[in-house]
C-alpha cells in the first residue's frame, strides 16, 4: 500500500513537473505575464500560472527598504518570465544590478527586462550607474518621469532601469529610467479610468504649488486643483491656504482621459451659501462686509464666502450726485450695507450704503423733535432748546 502511494506520489511530481515545462516551452524569456500570488515563504513568492503550473519571484522585489511587503497571496501582479530551471519556472519583476553578469544584461536588454542600479555621479550629459560590474550612462533626459527641478539630486539613489543600447559586449550601455515610470504612470491611468468618475469625492496629497494652482497626488496619478477651485471667496496667495505635503478631500471636476488630466475642486464640497441667501439676507437689514472688487459701475462687497453684493455707482453719491466707483473705495476695506433686493436663482444681491444704527437713532431722535421729519430745521431746533 505504501508502495503504491509513494509511486502515486512520484507520478504527481512528474505531471507538474512535465506541466510547468509545457508552461515554459511556451513563454519565452523577458515575456511580460500577470499573474496571481499563491503563497509567500521565507525569502519565495509563489506564483500561479493557471491550471497547477507555479512560478517563484525573489520576495525582496517586492518589499520596501524596510522589508514591508507591499502584496499579499491573492494578489495579482505583473512579473517577466526569466528561465525554466530544474523544473523550476523563475520570474522577476527586475533584475538587481549586482547579481547581473555580463549575459544576464545582455538577456535583459534583448527581452526589455528591467535592471535595478545605483547612480553613482553626475558626468557631462547625464549620469553614470552602476549595474554590478558594469557602468551605464543616463542622459539627463531618461531620468526621471519629467525633467528634474533645479537643486534635485539623483545621485546616491537606487533605481529601476530599462537598457537602451547594449554595445561592445557590455562595454557601451545606455538606459533609461523614464521609460519605466511612463509605463507606470500609464498603468496606473488604466486603472484610476476603471475607478474614477466626475462628481466623485476622492483624497490626495498636495505635491506642488503654482500660482495657477496646487497638484495633487491621487494614486500616484497628478491631478490639478486650480487656484478659483479652492474656495468660495477670492484666494490672494495660494501658499497662505495650502502646503505641500497636506492631505486634502476634493471632488473630481473633470476627467480628460485623452489629454491625461484630472481636474479637482475643494469649493465643490462645500454647502452652496446662496440656497440661504434669501434667509440670511432678507430685504431692508443691515450688514457689515468687505469690497472685493470695483468696477466703473459699482462696488461689490463680499457678505460672506462665497456671497458678494453690488453697491451701484448710482447709490453711492447720494442725492443728484454720481462719484467714480473706482475710487469710492479700497480693496479690502470694510463698508456696512443695506440689502435691496436678492435674487437667489441668479446669485445676485443690491446693496447700498448703510448709515449704522447709532447713526439712524440720532437722525431719528432730532427728526421726533421737531414733530415733521420733512419740515425739520435744524437751526430752528437748535433755537427751541435754548
Amino acid at each position: 500500500m505504501a508502495a503504491d502511494t509513494d509511486k502515486s506520489k512520484a507520478t504527481s511530481f512528474a505531471e507538474l513537473f512535465e506541466q510547468s515545462m509545457a508552461k515554459a516551452e511556451r513563454l519565452q524569456p523577458g515575456q511580460l505575464v500577470e499573474v496571481t500570488i499563491e503563497a509567500i515563504t521565507g525569502d519565495c513568492v509563489f506564483l500561479q500560472l493557471g491550471g497547477k503550473s507555479e512560478g517563484v519571484l525573489d520576495r525582496a522585489e517586492l518589499a520596501d527598504e524596510d522589508g514591508k511587503l507591499s502584496v499579499a497571496a491573492g494578489d495579482t501582479i505583473k512579473a517577466y518570465f526569466l528561465e525554466a530551471k530544474n523544473g523550476e519556472m523563475r520570474f522577476t519583476t527586475r533584475l538587481a544590478g549586482e547579481k547581473a553578469g555580463t549575459a544576464m544584461l545582455e538577456s535583459a536588454w534583448q527581452n526589455q527586462i528591467p535592471v535595478e542600479g545605483t547612480v553613482e555621479k553626475e558626468i557631462k550629459g547625464g549620469y553614470e550607474i552602476k549595474l554590478g560590474s558594469a557602468r551605464a550612462f543616463c542622459p539627463y533626459s531618461q531620468m526621471g518621469l519629467k525633467r528634474a527641478e533645479e537643486g534635485v539630486s539623483f545621485v546616491g539613489r537606487r533605481l529601476a532601469f530599462r537598457i537602451q543600447e547594449y554595445k561592445d559586449r557590455g562595454k557601451s550601455i545606455m538606459v533609461s529610467n523614464r521609460v519605466l515610470e511612463q509605463e507606470a504612470q500609464q498603468d496606473k491611468l488604466e486603472d484610476l479610468k476603471q475607478s474614477l468618475k466626475e462628481g466623485q469625492a476622492i483624497r490626495g496629497t498636495i505635491t506642488r504649488i503654482q500660482d495657477f494652482g496646487a497638484f495633487v497626488d491621487i494614486g500616484g496619478v497628478q491631478a490639478l486643483l486650480p487656484v478659483s477651485e479652492i474656495s468660495l471667496e477670492r484666494i490672494a496667495d495660494i501658499n497662505a491656504v495650502l502646503s505641500v505635503g497636506q492631505e486634502i478631500e476634493a471632488q473630481i471636476l473633470k476627467l480628460d482621459w485623452q489629454a491625461n488630466r484630472i481636474s479637482l475642486s475643494l469649493k465643490a464640497l462645500l454647502a452652496d451659501p446662496w440656497l440661504t441667501a434669501e434667509t440670511n439676507y432678507p430685504v431692508n437689514s443691515r450688514h457689515q462686509g468687505a469690497v472685493v472688487r470695483t468696477a466703473d459701475y459699482g462696488i461689490f462687497v463680499a457678505l460672506e464666502p462665497g456671497v458678494d453684493g453690488l453697491v451701484h455707482a448710482s447709490e453711492l453719491g447720494g442725492e443728484g450726485r454720481r462719484i467714480d466707483a473706482r475710487k469710492a473705495a479700497a480693496i479690502g476695506e470694510k463698508m456696512l450695507v443695506r440689502i435691496l433686493d436678492v435674487d437667489a436663482v441668479n446669485r445676485r444681491i443690491a446693496l447700498k450704503p448703510a448709515a449704522s444704527a447709532e447713526d439712524e437713532e440720532t437722525q431719528q431722535r432730532y427728526t421726533a423733535e421737531d414733530g415733521d421729519g420733512e419740515n425739520y430745521n435744524p437751526f430752528a431746533a437748535l433755537l427751541k432748546k435754548k
